[in-house]
């Protein structure tokens, strides 16, 4: 039998990534003050490397990052955690293109537009 207050006590575990650091900072500390355990990342191979030391329920990312981009980011780390939830942002229209294009390959990703509210993004980690 498990013990029951080890489930009531843990935080999902958010990771944001986004290369605009003020952006990724202050998701992170909307999310921890909302009850999430999230840190921060600037990049998508950040991101990917980061799941050494930290395992995430949730990933949000922006798309259009410089190095790895989000969606790239986001199906390596898909591949290693199959059950990591995984909310795309970006305020890019090239994005539509991106998407279209995984899409075709069989991945399927929820997006937000940028900005994106902070009540709308705690809404959406919590449906």
């Amino acid at each position: 039998m498990s013990d029951p207050t080890t489930k009531a006590t843990s935080k999902p575990k958010v990771l944001v990534a986004d290369d605009e650091q003020v952006i990724a900072n202050t998701l992170a500390i909307i999310l921890n003050q909302a009850g999430f355990e999230a840190r921060a990342v600037f990049s998508g191979e950040k991101a990917v490397e980061s799941l050494d030391t930290f395992q995430p329920d949730m990933l949000i990312s922006d798309v259009i990052m410089t190095d790895l981009n989000g969606i790239d980011a986001a199906i390596q780390i898909r591949a290693m955690l199959p059950d990591c939830k995984i909310l795309l942002f970006s305020g890019q229209a090239a994005t539509a293109d991106l998407l279209d294009r995984v899409r075709a390959q069989g991945h399927e990703f929820e997006i937000l537009a940028k900005p994106v509210h902070p009540q709308d993004l705690l809404a959406r980690l919590r449906s």
